[in-house]
């Protein structure tokens, strides 16, 4: 089967296009993007080490630009896609945005939220895990595994 233009894997191929630029500049590679209604209404990576700010991460950048896009700083009616399992502070930031629900790809069982602190994401928000996993894990492998090659 063929995804669909609104899919959440066409969604999660957008957010891993997000990732690639990440680790085209030596950024652990997690892409975002926020959806409204079909609609991206934000695309977001991370930029940690370019903004040299430790909030910086993917989901929370995406967040804020859908925020300024719509006005608002609620996203009810919103779903986010990021490539990896949110950590405790993005995870916090979907439940005060008030997302309706949050996809991801790969987990992350050093760092997620849902190893760390699982209420951390608000209790009426959908949680869709697993889409693209093996891509989206892949990405983070490889970039981790360049790292240990360049002695980083």
């Amino acid at each position: 089967m063929i995804p669909g233009l609104h899919s959440d894997e066409a969604f999660m191929k957008e957010a891993l296009k997000q990732a690639q630029y990440a680790f085209e500049e030596n950024e652990v590679p997690v892409g975002a993007v926020v959806v409204c209604e079909n609609k991206i209404i934000s695309r977001a990576y991370n930029q940690v080490e370019k903004l040299n700010d430790v909030t910086a991460h993917a989901e929370i950048l995406a967040i804020t630009a859908a925020e300024n896009y719509l006005g608002t700083k609620y996203l009810t009616g919103c779903k986010l896609y990021v490539t990896l399992e949110p950590c405790t502070m993005c995870a916090g930031a979907t439940y005060w945005s008030q997302l309706d629900e949050v996809i991801y790809g790969a987990s992350d069982e050093k760092r997620g939220y849902a190893h760390l602190a699982p209420k951390a994401i608000h209790p009426k928000a959908k949680i869709t895990k697993g889409i693209l996993a093996d891509e989206c894990s892949t990405l983070v492998t490889d970039f981790f595994k360049r790292m240990r090659d360049r002695g980083a």
